[in-house]
């Protein structure tokens, strides 16, 4: 090791506020305004009494509900599907194909499309239109009543 080898380590540079700081007359803070008092804080949304961004933006104009329609399914396809005497709720119908992978929150209905000849007996968790009712019953199926 020799003198001339050597290094000095270097300072950290700190940032200094006030006068005595040599960071000029308005030590980095600009010039007046409410950021360069002190104690002086401006929302970050805030931009200088424009319209902000979200102002700007296109109103979504209608009403969209949180609680999703339900799936519908038409008497046909389950008749082409199941035999006399099934019991038709949500494992059956996802099973068949009827239906795609359903969250248990969505609810299933079925529709009065089309005709139906076999005895079926669906699930109180299923609904059903009055059509569809009506052709299950005059078929001789049966619909478990909610409660």
């Amino acid at each position: 090791m020799q003198v001339n080898t050597l290094k000095v380590k270097a300072k950290r540079k700190r940032k200094t506020i006030g006068r005595g700081g040599k960071k000029g007359t308005y030590s980095g803070k600009g010039m007046k305004g409410q950021k360069a008092r002190s104690g002086g804080n401006v929302d970050p949304l805030f931009e200088g009494g424009r319209s902000t961004l979200i102002d700007h933006m296109k109103k979504k104009k209608g009403f969209k509900s949180r609680k999703p329609k339900a799936v519908p399914v038409s008497l046909e396809k389950i008749g082409k599907k199941f035999k006399d005497g099934d019991t038709i709720n949500r494992e059956t119908l996802g099973k068949s194909g009827i239906v795609g992978k359903v969250e248990k929150s969505v609810r299933i209905k079925i529709l009065g499309v089309g005709k139906i000849e076999k005895k079926l007996t669906i699930a109180k968790e299923i609904q059903c239109s009055a059509s569809a009712k009506a052709a299950i019953e005059k078929a001789g199926g049966k619909i478990e009543a909610e409660k």
